[in-house]
């Protein structure tokens, strides 16, 4: 029995050992050259279709990657600021078009670009120093905007116009998503004030908006094939009506961020307060969690993660971290 028990350990050692060393580090080299501002790697976003990596590095702008990391170059002009949270770094999620959002804390104004990068447009300065940015995808002008402007108490700002004017449409909100030109949905902010925050929807442009679920949002939420996803506290809800109705999906222990789409639909990626796990049937399921890289200390509210389903490749970072790479099925 002894020896039954030291060739377990031994098997678990060795596997445990695997485990930790399938994260690889893609970004070390290309920090020290490019030398980014103080906050170094500061967003991920991959082209699903593709693989392609694109990472912000604070002050100097994207990058791309198009062999999962394993070299860089430099891609399009130099964008002042950084990206901060989880999504404010965006691909058309319809992968119909190559459009790419970016908002940006201490720096430029919200930016698109209609190349994926390469060439860009910027909102109206009003529209710097901002969390998240929500537009109207279906919508090639983006009339339609709503933006979180960065330390102001959940100020929400929204322009009809495709970003050329704002206005501002009140304090206390949090992330959001857009529809079309009128229909959105938006998170209220959790206070002291406001231990019970809620989902809000507005069928207005945010002109008013009208209580759709007694949920507190932790992310951006996400969209797929008609149906909008949304990581609350304990939970992932689903919309198919644009937000009249929320549909619990399965509960989520301390989910962060995601989820974040695989091959198809059914297959998604949360990011928890002990890794990141995996469901395969659209989110009613979850397998055990895959722990992030030590160098990473943690998870906090500033921790992406990303999948490139071409290559079955899983990414992960931290702001001023590097960016790790999980080789699966190796």
């Amino acid at each position: 029995m002894a020896q039954y028990r030291i060739a377990l350990v031994g098997v678990f050692c060795l596997f445990a050992g695997r485990a930790a060393a399938d994260w690889e580090a893609t970004t070390t080299d290309l920090v020290k050259a490019e030398k980014p501002g103080d906050f170094g790697l500061c967003g991920v976003v991959v082209d699903h279709a593709g693989g392609d990596v694109f990472i912000d590095l604070s002050e100097k702008g994207l990058y791309r990657s198009r062999d999962q990391g394993r070299t860089w170059k430099k891609h399009g002009p130099v964008v002042r600021g950084r990206t901060e949270w989880p999504g404010c770094l965006m691909l058309d999620p319809s992968g119909k078009t190559p459009r790419l959002l970016m908002a940006l804390v201490y720096g430029a104004p919200v930016g698109v670009s209609a190349d994926g990068g390469g060439e860009w447009k910027f909102m109206d300065s009003k529209s710097t120093h901002v969390d998240w940015c929500a537009v109207d995808w279906s919508d090639p002008a983006m009339k339609f905007v709503l933006a979180l402007k960065h330390e102001s108490g959940g100020l929400l700002i929204a322009s009809h116009d495709g970003g050329r004017t704002f206005a501002e449409v009140g304090k206390g909100y949090g992330p959001a998503w857009v529809f079309d030109e009128k229909s959105a949905v938006v998170a209220e902010m959790k206070t002291k004030d406001r231990p019970k925050p809620r989902l809000l929807r507005t069928t207005d442009a945010g002109k008013t908006f009208e209580p759709c679920g007694d949920w507190t949002a932790t992310a951006l939420p996400k969209p797929r094939e008609g149906t909008l996803y949304w990581l609350v506290d304990g939970a992932l809800l689903a919309t198919t009506d644009q937000g009249k109705n929320w549909k619990k999906l399965s509960d989520v222990k301390e989910g962060r961020y995601g989820p974040v789409f695989g091959k198809e639909a059914r297959q998604l990626f949360v990011l928890t307060k002990d890794g990141i796990v995996e469901s395969t049937d659209g989110g009613a399921t979850w397998g055990q969690p895959v722990a992030l890289p030590a160098a990473l200390k943690g998870v906090s509210a500033l921790t992406w993660i990303e999948y490139d389903p071409k290559n079955d490749v899983l990414y992960v970072m931290k702001m001023g971290s590097d960016l790790y790479r999980l080789t699966r099925g190796k």
